[in-house]
């Protein structure tokens, strides 16, 4: 099954030369950050190849973090499948944290060598990182020589490049120049917030770092940039489409005459030609097109939905929508009836009732719901209304909470919880010995070292328990609570293993003891750290098993996708919408104080660093905000629900 969405009236945008014109860089869409790297890296197999055959090298300028890993596996796979050779290969990596020892976790010497070099048949004299662990005083003779290394070389054939949140190419941060070359720069505060959880704190980020400059980046023959998600969507629609200025280096690159900007749909989502295609070029327009642009319009102009009129379709680029359906008011109504429908009070579907208008079944009645939570406390966070509804209505709700979540406690809690165990147990030698070497453990411990299994077990303990209290509170039955701990988050750091087959099974496992009559399941693909996105694949590939054997049952399960702490369904794409009133909101945030070890100040906040239940309850009333300046009724909260369809 595919990661992401496959509607069948999904939305579809231009690829013409017209549709483009407000892209000052080309720019590539992909399906798929898989399919997207894929493609990067043949291009870059195919030049290593050509020289080869000219007895040439090739000089490449390389990227770290999560972008280009999946760039960096493949290459790997032509190595050793196809027999690609590196021997003619020279690298020059764009950046590395200072200080920093090249044997760190953090470092980028090691992130190159895992990702890339240790498999492949490169020279190691052909490797080129700036070194992070020079004295300071040398650190400007080295950038000098770096800079001169790259030219004596012949200069870089292809750079390949990741985005920062702050539109920074490397550590080129906002205020870097078109000529900055290789230096030492101090790294923006929203660079090291979105480091931190690699870190394990923001304390423990370097506040420095070597960089080539943007001037280096932009003496590259080619240059390529790479970026995936919806977190990224809005810095690629600046560099993109915005006017080139240093508060966002990567506007810059608008002067390359070879930069291609290489994405996929999510990254995508905020370029113009995607989000009001409508805008660029005349349209074909299917439903869910004309419901995007009828919202677009309505909250252009602050009108509900069915105060839109002829004028206003006609001066913002959907004339020939009027002219295809007719009239604004059919345009209105039709949208209007279609949101309105979306809204119940009756997640479960509602019994005794005309359902054909719901979107969900009436029957059966009760049914089976299983809630699948990537961390502890996402079913909670991300639709604990909805979870609430379910069982004051009588239905059999089952949590799958599919990680342990054990990285995310900070270690005092451990100690808080070993010290209470110990107290209850007085004279007890061998409690005493286990808080005594649990305590050395992290009283020594340095920034971002794993955890002893021991102490991952208790984390994950902290968790598991506070995810029961939430059980408790919200009524479900402690039996229908699965702790799935799925392997492939068990590494006791933020960097996970590959999902596996063990994982598909445990969950295969629970979908058939269970026999759900409806799924809820975290569709948010952008989360910072991707655990989301590899339990809603893990989901997929369990259902698509089930759906290939044929289950009786599964055929009539529907699935619902809720979105994290992260973001929100665009209205557009709302298919069942839940309303919750004032006294279920703090029921709601209730359930989430149970998980205490979150509460206050979690481990990895992203970039938001405001509490867990400020954000679901901002989130869940700006939903309600938005439907009713739609025209729809006024409530003071909504959690929205998008349907995945069985291929």
């Amino acid at each position: 099954m595919a990661e992401t969405l496959t509607k069948p009236d999904a939305m579809s945008f231009p690829t013409d030369e017209e549709s483009r014109k407000f892209e000052k860089i080309n720019t590539v869409i992909h399906d798929s950050s898989e399919q997207a790297s894929f493609f990067v890296a043949n291009e870059i197999a195919e030049l290593i190849r050509q020289r080869q055959k000219q007895g040439k090298n090739v000089v490449l300028g390389l990227a770290t973090g999560s972008t280009p890993t999946k760039m960096y596996e493949f290459l790997v796979k032509f190595h050793k499948e196809e027999g690609l050779s590196f021997k003619n290969v020279i690298t020059f990596n764009l950046d590395e944290y200072f200080p920093m020892e090249a044997d760190s976790i953090h470092s980028y010497v090691r992130f190159m060598n895992e990702h890339l070099f240790d498999h492949i048949d490169i020279k190691k004299t052909n490797i080129n990182i700036p070194d992070g662990t020079l004295d300071k005083e040398d650190v400007r003779d080295f950038c000098i020589s770096y800079e001169k290394k790259i030219v004596d070389t012949g200069g870089i054939d292809i750079q390949i490049l990741g985005i920062g949140r702050t539109g920074h190419i490397g550590f080129n941060e906002p205020g870097s120049s078109l000529t900055s070359k290789t230096r030492i720069v101090r790294l923006d505060r929203v660079t090291r917030l979105d480091a931190a959880s690699d870190f394990f704190g923001l304390e423990n980020v370097p506040v420095k770092a070597i960089t080539m400059g943007v001037g280096s980046i932009m003496a590259a023959k080619r240059i390529i940039l790479m970026a995936w998600g919806e977190g990224k969507a809005d810095v690629i629609r600046q560099a993109i489409e915005g006017p080139i200025k240093e508060s966002v280096p990567a506007t810059f690159l608008q002067h390359h005459a070879a930069c291609d900007f290489i994405v996929d749909h999510a990254a995508a989502s905020s370029l113009t030609r995607v989000s009001t295609p409508w805008l660029v070029s005349e349209c074909d327009w299917n439903e869910k097109l004309i419901k995007g642009a009828t919202i677009w319009l309505s909250e252009k102009l602050n009108k509900a939905i069915l105060k839109l009129t002829n004028e206003d379709y006609s001066e913002h680029g959907m004339g020939n929508l009027i002219a295809e359906i007719g009239s604004a008011e059919q345009i209105n109504l039709r949208v209007f009836n279609h949101l309105q429908r979306t809204i119940t009070g009756w997640p479960g579907g509602k019994p005794n009732a005309d359902d054909s208008q719901r979107p969900e079944r009436k029957d059966p009645y009760p049914k089976t719901s299983l809630i699948f939570s990537p961390h502890p406390d996402d079913d909670v966070i991300s639709m604990g209304g909805t979870l609430l509804r379910l069982v004051d209505q009588g239905h059999e709700v089952h949590v799958a909470y599919q990680t342990s979540g054990n990285i995310a406690v900070f270690d005092d809690e451990v100690i808080r919880f070993l010290d209470f165990a110990l107290d209850v147990q007085q004279n007890n030698v061998a409690l005493s010995k286990q808080v005594q070497e649990v305590r050395e453990f992290l009283k020594n411990k340095k920034p971002g070292q794993v955890d002893s299994p021991e102490i991952q077990r208790f984390k994950g303990l902290i968790r598991k328990g506070e995810a029961l209290a939430a059980c408790r509170y919200c009524g479900v039955d402690e039996k229908n609570a699965h702790f799935q701990n799925l392997p492939f988050y068990e590494t006791g750091t933020v960097k996970k293993k590959p999902y596996s087959e063990k994982d598909i099974q445990i969950t295969y496992d629970l979908l058939k003891k269970v026999k759900p009559h409806q799924i809820f399941a975290a569709g948010d693909l952008s989360d910072p750290h991707g655990t989301h996105r590899v339990c809603l694949q893990i989901i997929y590939s369990a259902l698509d098993r089930l759906v290939r054997e044929g289950s009786d049952w599964i055929n009539d399960c529907y699935v619902w996708l809720y979105r994290g702490a992260w973001q929100e369904w665009d209205i557009a794409d709302m298919e069942m919408t839940i309303p919750i009133g004032p006294m279920d909101m703090e029921r709601k945030k209730s359930a989430i104080f149970k998980h205490q070890s979150q509460k206050d100040s979690a481990m990895f906040p992203g970039n938001d660093q405001r509490e867990f239940w400020q954000r679901a309850e901002q989130r869940n009333t700006e939903t309600a905000r938005k439907y009713n300046a739609l025209g729809m009724a006024e409530y003071e909260a909504m959690e929205g629900f998008v349907r995945y369809k069985f291929n």
